[in-house]
């Protein structure tokens, strides 16, 4: 009557995935949960949550995610559903697409920006929206 369904074992320990220092990994990445970068990606990354670049993380592809905080290096096109948090200590350079931004003073940022603030729907059956109508 009062059963209730065991928890997996990511649910019990959270559901943030973690590249640490000294990484680096070739090739796309696809994660349902959050996401911590502080090593470095050569390739794509898809997120239904939040990507965190480390001060010491990288990445030189293109990004799908609903938030992001950028405290290292991006390089290529990203696309956030909901919020971009550029630190101080970022260097972003490319395309930005997004919903608010928000960038602290120091932080390099070479980007075109277009600012979409109802975004709905990027992160559809693996493929962004652009991608559905080209």
């Amino acid at each position: 009557m009062f059963e209730k369904s065991p928890k997996s074992y990511t649910d019990l320990l959270g559901k943030t995935n973690r590249i640490v220092e000294g990484t680096t990994i070739h090739g796309d990445i696809i994660s349902p949960a959050d996401f911590r970068l502080d090593g470095h990606l050569v390739g794509n990354f898809q997120s239904k949550g939040k990507i965190v670049i480390g001060p010491a993380g990288s990445v030189k592809g293109d990004i799908i995610c609903k938030n992001a905080d950028i405290e290292g290096n991006f390089d290529g096109k990203i696309q956030v559903q909901e919020i971009l948090n550029v630190k101080s200590k970022a260097h972003i350079h490319g395309e930005v697409v997004c919903g608010k931004l928000s960038v602290e003073p120091g932080a390099e940022f070479s980007a075109s920006c277009i600012m979409k603030p109802h975004v709905k729907n990027m992160i559809t059956d693996g493929k962004s929206a652009e991608e559905k109508t080209a």
